[in-house]
């Protein structure tokens, strides 16, 4: 077993982040950056939404008690809706109202002092899940997956956290063209290496303006390079 000697950042979602090890993938570029400062832990689970991931969180997450025995989780990122967007009578389909009360349930497993898991120095961004390409996904609608980042951007704001909109970033990318969303998606749902690299911007733009602390730049290596100890 490995010893507690670095804190991470945990990647919580749906396949997109599950996928997201990929050359070019979110989890790839920040393992990248964060080598030796902090390690990252990719808990994206294929297929889930956000009533299938909530059981998950409580077996993933440490209990107050346990906390000072396992790194620390500097950052959170929730990325959740492709899945619980699917229309109805998909098994993967929640309603937007439930979507929107699991979203704020999670942030409240970490944020609420009465939380068994809370945990008052993490960081967490939310991240709205991306625009579908109807043309490539016949199984999903656009409309719909918008209103549920739009709905993640309101519990963004409800709850005073930095939201990563990937939805109107790809959007806007595409020329607001839905066929020209295929830059992104290479299946219509799933991002390609353009496609994350929109993510990737994102939750760096939010940890230059909202976390600087935790910028890769300013953290110190856990342990000092090989220069310093010449001549030990």
């Amino acid at each position: 077993m490995a010893a507690n000697t670095q804190d991470v950042i945990l990647l919580f979602g749906d396949s997109i982040t599950q996928q997201s090890w990929v050359a070019g993938g979110i989890a790839q570029r920040l393992a990248l950056n964060y080598v030796r400062k902090l390690d990252i832990l990719n808990r994206g689970y294929g297929g889930y939404n956000t009533r299938w991931a909530i059981p998950v969180l409580e077996q993933i997450l440490a209990v107050q008690h346990e906390q000072h025995h396992v790194p620390k989780v500097q950052l959170l990122t929730i990325w959740f809706g492709a899945n619980d967007a699917a229309p109805h009578p998909s098994d993967q389909h929640v309603p937007l109202d439930e979507y929107k009360a699991n979203l704020k349930r999670i942030v409240n497993m970490i944020r609420s002092p009465t939380s068994a898991y809370y945990s008052p120095n993490t960081r967490i961004i939310l991240i709205t899940p991306p625009p579908v390409n109807s043309h490539q996904r016949p199984d999903r609608v656009f409309e719909i997956t918008k209103t549920y980042a739009e709905a993640a951007k309101e519990i963004g704001a409800n709850l005073c956290l930095p939201v990563a909109d990937v939805w109107t970033a790809m959007w806007e990318g595409s020329g607001r063209n839905e066929k020209s969303l295929s830059k992104y998606l290479y299946d219509g749902l799933h991002l390609s290496e353009t496609g994350y690299d929109v993510v990737y911007n994102l939750i760096m733009e939010i940890i230059e303006k909202t976390y600087p602390e935790i910028h890769y730049d300013r953290l110190q290596m856990v342990f000092p390079p090989c220069v310093s100890l010449s001549g030990t």
